[in-house]
């Protein structure tokens, strides 16, 4: 698979840093660039997804994060931006997409795997979304991205009945051994990217912390969600009471923050 911009036909991208990286493929950064065979490097990557002439699933994995994070923040505001990595930044390039990627390329074959007589193709495993039909950590990593996106839809359906899970010694045992992790997080802070602090409206911040099984959606001013592994498309919604604040400040304190 040649690199160059005639070849890929860009659909969508990705960065991939210890700040801002995909969920789906992992609980932290390295994780995440151990799924695409990469380095884990602080400066971090930009995934840009597209098809070649033939309509293969292609993923170029580029250095120019700068590039990358520019490209999205125009598309985010509705702006046409051409998005061509030099030959010279570009990594890799891997067959597949890591991500449901919901577009295609006008003119070209529907999305699918690059053929098996490609020569790239048969050295890497080829990229795919994680199976949807069947609760994991991927999924429920996607499923606390839901919440931090929604948080105000989530937050009212607490509020409409949900029953609170106490932070403190009462609470479901799955739950206290979440909020002790994290307690730990804070006295030992985890590999990079476990913990992520996100802008939220106000002076409060959207915190994402995952670890084993388990991961925590929060505002900084607010409660606290759980998703558990051992628990399919269960949510424990945890609140506030006297031990909730302080924790998410000092967890706000560990976590990492996007550059804009």
């Amino acid at each position: 698979m040649a690199t160059d911009e005639d070849s890929l036909h860009v659909l969508t991208a990705v960065l991939l840093t210890p700040a801002r990286f995909p969920s789906v493929l992992g609980d932290d950064y390295p994780q995440a660039c151990a799924a695409l065979g990469l380095e884990p490097y602080a400066e971090g990557y930009g995934l840009v997804l597209g098809q070649d002439g033939g309509g293969a699933r292609w993923t170029v994995v580029t250095e120019d994060v700068t590039l990358v994070a520019g490209a999205i923040a125009a598309w985010d505001c509705g702006i046409d931006q051409e998005l061509s990595p030099d030959a010279g930044t570009v990594v890799s390039a891997l067959p597949g997409w890591p991500l449901s990627v919901a577009v295609a390329a006008p003119g070209l074959p529907a999305p699918h795997d690059p053929p098996e007589t490609d020569e790239l193709a048969s050295e890497v495993p080829v990229l795919a979304p994680p199976d949807s039909s069947a609760w994991g950590p991927a999924q429920r990593r996607l499923g606390a991205d839901e919440i931090a996106l929604q948080w105000a839809q989530w937050r009212e359906e607490a509020e409409d009945g949900v029953e609170f899970v106490p932070p403190g010694e009462g609470c479901d045992s799955r739950v206290r051994g979440v909020l002790a992790a994290i307690r730990a997080y804070v006295q030992t802070p985890p590999p990079p990217g476990r913990v992520r602090s996100a802008f939220a409206p106000g002076d409060a911040r959207i915190l994402r912390a995952d670890g084993p099984g388990w991961s925590v959606v929060a505002r900084t001013d607010d409660i606290a969600f759980v998703l558990l592994d051992e628990a399919p498309g269960e949510v424990f919604p945890v609140g506030r009471g006297s031990e909730l604040p302080g924790l998410l400040a000092a967890l706000d304190g560990i976590a990492l923050r996007p550059a804009a």
